[in-house]
């Protein structure tokens, strides 16, 4: 990962929502001659890579139930900026639940926004909308009736799941991801965002969003190619 180290940004004035203090940017070190403020919000984890580039991953582990937290960044890069996501929602197990054998066991559901900046002139660059192309690699319970198993056991009916590495290269500026699903729109009332959202001032362009089932897609690969300006 990116030495990293923390920073003001001059120039940008950033309000956070509710009272919420506004979350101070990390400077990352990567090569470029652009620099772009990025901030994603996750339910629960992601990692962001400029091409194969690692730029941040979200400081609280997929492992931790209620991960909710953004992440704000700083980092350099060189146009046309291919922007890498992978997405991640909480799951104990291949069975795709949560709270496994207590009284609210349960399918997660997922949901990510972010938005990239000029940190100079506050101009937006791109932002999560229905332009992403997101792929599957992990969905479970492929049956919802999983949900209510007394013993929920991976694989085994009706809590069977599909998982992949996905496909060869899908980093690369080259990759054709024109078979890829483009990403839904949420609303917050659906994905109800929380822990660091209203850290955030979204700009009305940036969507929350994900695959098309919020519960039974746990891991996306989404990408998104952003011409010069």
């Amino acid at each position: 990962m990116a030495l990293r180290h923390r920073f003001a940004l001059l120039g940008v004035v950033a309000l956070g929502g509710c009272g919420d203090a506004p979350i101070e940017p990390t400077a990352i070190d990567s090569p470029g001659g652009v620099s772009i403020h990025g901030e994603i919000w996750a339910d629960n984890w992601f990692a962001l890579y400029l091409g194969e580039r690692l730029i941040v991953e979200d400081s609280t582990p997929i492992t931790t139930e209620r991960s909710f937290n953004a992440e704000s960044f700083v980092f350099n890069g060189d146009y046309p900026l291919q922007v890498n996501l992978v997405a991640k929602d909480f799951k104990e197990n291949d069975t795709g639940l949560e709270y496994i054998g207590a009284n609210n066991q349960q399918m997660g559901d997922g949901g990510f926004i972010a938005q990239f900046t000029d940190p100079a002139s506050g101009q937006l660059i791109a932002a999560s909308d229905t332009s992403w192309r997101c792929l599957t690699v992990h969905e479970a319970p492929l049956d919802r009736a999983c949900e209510e198993e007394s013993d929920p056991r991976p694989g085994v009916a009706p809590c069977e799941f599909r998982a992949s590495s996905g496909p060869e290269g899908w980093m690369s500026p080259d990759f054709d991801d024109s078979a890829w699903p483009h990403a839904r729109e949420f609303s917050p009332a659906t994905v109800r965002p929380k822990g660091g959202y209203d850290r955030i001032q979204w700009r009305q362009e940036a969507r929350l969003i994900w695959t098309a089932d919020l519960e039974t897609h746990n891991t996306l690969l989404c990408r998104l190619t952003i011409p010069a300006p």
